[in-house]
């Protein structure tokens, strides 16, 4: 029997099949999302919303949010608040992909209508560091510091609770920020951990109160922060946390009187790190019999670090006490020559302050006159400053009376590379001021080089130093070569054949290298840092 030849179908049925697989993602996605939004508890289902949000966010990158699983299904579906927080979370990148709806926006309105539930699961997102296409500066750990900022009105006292029980860096950060601009719920937060019965809530009362304590404006915070801290001091338990609790209590000019001998003495006897020379510094003004001997106990053995304390008393502006804490700091100098460079920094910001030329003229004379060499090197760029630097009467006045006497090498030296890196000689100075400063610096290098050459080795030692200088100090080398052509019969006598080459050299060229054996870092030559 022949073969049949293969029937036709009927024009209807193949139309059918034609269009059945485009129907079937459409009957999926409707029967998927409207099974879901009817279940009573979707939580047996997790596992397949996860995989749903990650295909959203997938599908989102080239083809938007698809409208049936915007945000308002995931707001729709029945879940605990952990849950829901949690696919929010998955689901926020997929934001600024298209649409105008906006998960991070649905996020927001989960927090604000059961903030106490959801801040701390907002918290959760801290460790989340994908970046939003929508805000590109922004990752879903810094949207959620900003939802709990934004949205922290009337919830502020719960927000402090859940940060400082999340423990994040983030949340740290959060907390900061609230201690500054909402200082209240921060010291409200204090007053309730000083009294939990937990360790790590004890010890962030101290943390955050002592950020707290600068911006805390009214009586209430103050009360709230200073009986905090005595509750904590009365604790033998809290021991580790009572320089923080005394450094909040010498804050409170209400406390102060009661507690600062006993801060005086641990600041003495402890390397505390809450309780610093700065906290103790504040009573400086009230106090500065016992604040500064305390100072003076603590920096009484060699290798304890001056700069914090000698930092404290340059900002003191009460006449009386400033001439006290410079007083100290000769007292210090003597005792202690090691500090020489932070006596120094010292005096420039005395100085920088104004009102202070009496007493350290005093200071810098006497060191002049009696320290060792390194002391006198040390302080030799405070008299190297131009001639428009604050205190510039008393400094030149220094520098006469320093080079009358002065014959030690590493002083001059020291003094050489002071005056020339302070003084601006680069060619984008205005000129009349260009012109000002260079004939000061001629007139001074010449000096201290005249003196610097008498000696052993001298003239060999200038000439190296002058040499690095051109390579190190911006416009210098054009400013000594001109001097070297104005006067050569002067000049030559103090620069030799290889110190003038390499003048020459980087003159003609205005480059400028690092001298041999300095860091990159470094922008000035090795002897300022002596």
């Amino acid at each position: 029997m022949p073969a049949q030849p293969p029937r036709a179908a009927p024009t209807g049925r193949v139309q059918a099949r034609t269009r059945a697989p485009a129907l079937a993602p459409w009957w999926a996605v409707r029967l998927l999302g409207e099974t879901l939004l009817r279940l009573p508890d979707c939580t047996p289902y997790l596992g397949v919303l996860r995989v749903l949000a990650g295909w959203v966010v997938e599908r989102a990158r080239e083809r938007g949010v698809p409208q049936d699983f915007g945000p308002w299904f995931w707001t729709a579906l029945a879940l605990p608040a952990e849950e829901r927080a949690d696919l929010l979370r998955r689901l926020v990148v997929a934001d600024g992909t298209g649409g105008d709806d906006r998960f991070l926006a649905a996020a927001g309105e989960f927090l604000v209508s059961d903030a106490r539930t959801a801040q701390p699961l907002l918290c959760a997102w801290f460790a989340d560091d994908r970046r939003l296409p929508a805000l590109p500066a922004a990752t879903v750990a810094t949207a959620a510091q900003a939802l709990l900022y934004t949205h922290r009105e009337g919830h502020a006292d719960t927000l402090v609770d859940a940060l400082v029980a999340d423990g994040h860096e983030r949340a740290d950060e959060l907390l900061s920020t609230l201690a500054e601009e909402d200082p209240g719920a921060v010291c409200r937060g204090v007053a309730r951990w000083s009294v939990d019965p937990r360790p790590a809530r004890r010890v962030a009362a101290v943390a955050y109160g002592l950020r707290a304590a600068p911006h805390a404006a009214s009586g209430a915070d103050r009360e709230l922060l200073r009986v905090a801290a005595a509750t904590l001091l009365s604790r033998a338990a809290d021991a580790a946390l009572h320089g923080g609790a005394l450094a909040l209590l010498v804050r409170d000019p209400v406390s102060r009187g009661r507690y600062v001998e006993q801060a005086a003495a641990r600041f003495a006897a402890t390397q505390d790190p809450q309780l610093t020379a700065a906290a103790l510094g504040v009573a400086l003004a009230t106090h500065p019999g016992p604040v500064l001997d305390a100072f003076r106990r603590g920096l009484a053995a060699p290798g304890s670090q001056a700069d914090d304390v000698l930092r404290v008393l340059a900002e003191e502006t009460a006449p009386a006490v400033a001439a006290r804490a410079t007083a100290f700091a000769g007292e210090l100098l003597r005792a202690r020559p090691d500090t020489a460079g932070h006596v120094a920094a010292y005096a420039e910001r005395r100085l920088a302050r104004g009102g202070a030329d009496a007493e350290v003229g005093a200071l810098v004379r006497a060191a002049f006159r009696t320290g060792p060499p390194a002391v006198r090197a040390a302080l030799a760029p405070l008299v190297a400053a131009p001639g428009d630097a604050p205190g510039a009467a008393l400094r030149g006045d220094l520098l006469e009376e320093l080079l009358r006497e002065e014959t030690h090498p590493d002083v001059l030296e020291a003094l050489l590379v002071a005056l020339v890196v302070r003084h601006d000689v680069r060619p984008g100075a205005a000129p009349g001021e260009r012109d000002g400063h260079a004939a000061r610096l001629r007139s001074a290098v010449l000096r201290v080089g005249t003196v610097l050459a008498r000696g052993p080795e001298g003239g060999r030692r200038l000439d190296r130093r002058l040499a690095e200088l051109a390579r190190t100090v911006p416009g210098f080398a054009a400013y000594a070569l001109a001097w070297y052509d104005e006067d050569p019969g002067v000049w030559r006598a103090l620069v030799g054949s290889g110190g003038l080459r390499t003048i020459e050299d980087v003159a003609a060229s205005g480059a400028r290298t690092a001298p041999a054996g300095t860091p990159d870092a470094e922008r000035v030559p090795s002897a300022w840092h002596s």
